[in-house]
């Protein structure tokens, strides 16, 4: 994030060449990586910031088959509910689908986060204000993020997130995000 230390910059660069190490051998051995990081290595990393409080996350978060607590500790804190200051764990395989969808869109642009986790106050306040927010959201169940880039349209996220077959995506083009989660595979929008 944007405030973390020199320290926690220092742990996520270790982790960055601990799972460049990690996928150089299993790739030597010839290890398969599960379907929805396939060519991404033995190790899963996201770029994003929130938009609303402009803090940033840059890590590796799983390593080797093994998610990293204080990189996916990292991420809860920036897709908390901000207007409650509410954290609640994300769902790692949103993490894993979120990561493959970047994959696919071959940027290096970090996606920017519009919404993460929200508590149920917080998703009927946006719910009574649109009727675009799902009153039984997964963003209440911290299994959702809705997400932007400058790079890339909403129709090339949206298919990138459709490809993987993975979970919900939305597409949201008057306001510029996309939606994804873990849940059921299912699409919506325009």
């Amino acid at each position: 994030m944007n405030h973390q230390t020199d320290d926690n910059a220092g742990v996520s660069r270790r982790l960055l060449l601990q799972g460049i190490g990690c996928a150089v051998a299993a790739s030597a051995l010839g290890l398969p990586a599960p379907a929805i990081a396939r060519g991404a290595g033995n190790f899963r990393s996201v770029r994003m910031f929130n938009l609303h409080t402009d803090e940033w996350v840059r890590t590796v978060y799983w390593i080797d088959g093994a998610y990293v607590p204080e990189a996916m500790e990292e991420i809860n804190v920036l897709m908390r509910d901000w207007r409650e200051d509410a954290v609640k764990p994300i769902a790692p395989e949103t993490i894993d689908i979120l990561a493959a969808v970047h994959a696919r869109l071959d940027t290096d642009e970090p996606f920017g986060v519009v919404s993460g986790y929200r508590t149920a106050k917080t998703n009927a306040m946006l719910s009574r204000r649109s009727s675009g927010v799902a009153k039984r959201s997964y963003h209440i169940r911290a299994m959702a993020v809705d997400i932007m880039l400058k790079s890339r349209s909403v129709r090339q996220m949206a298919r990138a997130a459709q490809s993987l077959e993975a979970g919900g995506v939305g597409r949201y083009s008057r306001s510029n995000f996309v939606h994804i989660d873990s849940g059921p595979v299912r699409t919506w929008g325009r």
